[in-house]
């Protein structure tokens, strides 16, 4: 029998895989009744991961859909958790980070240590107030248009200040992440601070669980080949972690 935790992530797994999911189907193949797939879709949904339809569900990305900040911050919790403790060994003693808007940076953020001085780049006002209170860090928060999807900041303002910049490391987050597409998100207008934090960068490290892996999006801000390293978490399909580290990008598993 399987932990309600791992049948959902089972059903979201053949939902990306074929495109959609049925009731009964799932029903016979997970050995469970039809009322317990249907909370399992349930579920699901309310975490921004499916949509539901007649019989079954589809996922998200196969619609556009962008699950907001708040529903994301829900799902996966172990998972982020693990990257971001895994995250802290990419950390400079010194000198200035760019931390993107996003649900599993934002764990990095509560995490980061008190022991070194550092600049952190923030185009998010939720990590500016998470990081604020730290006394050892300089919290630099780029202006703009807030996105109430993400609350993250985008536009002009945004970008004016990037281009000046240069960082020792940039944690990124992400929507999709596949060889053939690259680093994708639904919105063009945070694809392009995305852009921008990278090129700000020494180095790119990006924070994504199994989920985003595999999956495009609308908008592309990089390439694979732009990365240094992918930090996801055990959940990822091997062929996938196999392909990406065949591109020169080293991927730890948390």
């Amino acid at each position: 029998m399987m932990y309600a935790e791992e049948r959902q992530q089972e059903i979201l797994r053949l939902a990306r895989a074929d495109g959609r999911v049925d009731v009964m189907a799932l029903a016979e193949s997970l050995n469970v009744t039809a009322e317990t797939v249907r909370r399992d879709l349930t579920v699901l949904e309310r975490a921004g991961m499916l949509h539901r339809v007649h019989g079954g569900a589809i996922p998200v990305d196969r619609i556009g859909f962008e699950p907001a900040l708040a529903t994301r911050d829900t799902v996966l919790i172990g998972e982020k958790e693990r990257i971001a403790k895994a995250a802290l060994a990419e950390l400079p003693d010194e000198g200035a980070i760019i931390l993107d808007a996003g649900s599993t940076t934002a764990h990095l953020a509560r995490l980061l240590p008190a022991d070194r001085e550092l600049t952190v780049v923030v185009n998010s006002p939720v990590l500016a107030a998470t990081l604020g209170p730290k006394p050892n860090l300089t919290v630099l928060l780029l202006g703009g248009r807030l996105r109430g999807k993400t609350l993250a900041t985008v536009d002009d303002w945004a970008l004016r200040p990037l281009a000046e910049m240069y960082a020792d490391v940039a944690f990124m987050g992400t929507n999709g992440c596949s060889i053939e597409r690259g680093l994708t998100t639904p919105d063009t207008a945070e694809a392009a601070v995305k852009r921008a934090m990278i090129a700000a960068a020494r180095r790119v490290v990006l924070l994504a669980d199994h989920t985003k892996i595999g999956n495009d999006y609308l908008a592309r801000f990089g390439e694979v080949s732009d990365l240094d390293l992918l930090i996801t978490d055990n959940g990822i399909d091997a062929v996938l972690a196999d392909e990406i580290g065949s591109t020169g990008v080293r991927v730890v598993k948390a």
